[in-house]
């Protein structure tokens, strides 16, 4: 068995010329900042954005910093809208047939108050979780032809909250608590990670789903969602705590691009707590490695979205 992965920085990278990358919420953040170092090592980049202006402005800057090293490509992508998954999903199989990592990074954190998604879903578990679970079995077949990835971006907070997926309510139509119902989408990102690699390997097939979280990296998804006083906690955070966002999307990067990353493990920074220091294998909580709670998350995914998917 290889040593784990410690230390880990993205100079360690062969070059990805001809490897197609696809991911969301690259318009800024841990998303753009992973397109660039993909871009920049000669990967092709599918940016998948909910706004097409500012998806417009990083495809712009990640050309000029690529300096013809890879491509880069934009679709439009809404994770709080199936029908604009399913679209968004048509347009990136037009663009190519092979997808060597599929980047589930966008998110949303903590709205202010319960807000639903087009489709009646609470926000957080929509967009982070069930977007892009829909998403992922879209596209498989484009991973499954190149071999490739599908990369979840979770998060430390995945150990927080009531540490479980609230099966009896997982909308949180009663007791609307934010903090808990990101954790909730970050933990249903961790179990469905694990499921799908048991899923692959039950089918004869290596596991292909990598983990991680960025620690605690300053980015824009900390001040678009929280309400005035929690912002200005996050300032402090920031300020105090806080890694760059480029620190911040190496751990995807690993994840992605890497090829010692091992299917199943969880990367990320490694100290304070795991908020932020050296990238290699973090320690996922016990409710992530939970099976029975992965395979009927998996259940409930595939019935709200409309869309068998057996891994």
């Amino acid at each position: 068995m290889a040593d784990p992965i410690r230390n880990w920085t993205p100079d360690r990278l062969s070059r990805l010329d001809g490897r197609v990358f696809v991911v969301t919420g690259a318009n800024s953040g841990i998303g753009f900042e992973a397109a660039k170092i993909l871009a920049g090592q000669g990967g092709r980049v599918i940016l998948a954005c909910r706004n097409l202006e500012a998806g417009a402005r990083a495809q712009a800057e990640l050309q000029k910093a690529a300096a013809g090293n890879g491509a880069v490509e934009l679709v439009e992508l809404d994770l709080a809208s199936l029908a604009s998954v399913q679209r968004a999903a048509e347009d990136v199989a037009g663009l190519t047939d092979e997808i060597h990592a599929l980047i589930n990074n966008a998110g949303v954190l903590h709205p202010p108050g319960r807000q639903t998604t087009q489709d009646g879903f609470e926000l957080q578990f929509g967009v982070n979780h069930l977007g892009h679970f829909l998403w992922s079995a879209l596209l498989e077949p484009q991973v499954a032809k190149a071999q490739g990835r599908v990369v979840a971006v979770s998060s430390s907070m995945h150990k927080a909250g009531h540490k479980r997926i609230r099966f009896e309510d997982p909308h949180w139509t009663r007791d609307y608590a934010p903090a808990s119902a990101y954790a909730q989408s970050k933990l249903a990102n961790a179990l469905f990670a694990l499921e799908l690699n048991r899923r692959a390997e039950a089918a004869g097939r290596a596991g292909h789903a990598f983990l991680c979280h960025p620690g605690y990296a300053a980015t824009a998804l900390l001040n678009e969602g929280p309400g005035p006083v929690a912002r200005r906690l996050i300032g402090f955070g920031n300020a105090v705590f806080a890694q760059s966002a480029e620190r911040g999307a190496w751990p995807t990067v690993l994840c992605a691009a890497y090829q010692d990353a091992v299917a199943g493990a969880y990367y990320g920074p490694t100290r304070m707590g795991e908020l932020r220091g050296p990238v290699g294998e973090c320690k996922l909580a016990p409710q992530a490695r939970d099976t029975d709670a992965a395979a009927k998350l998996w259940a409930l995914s595939e019935e709200a979205v409309g869309h068998r998917w057996d891994g």
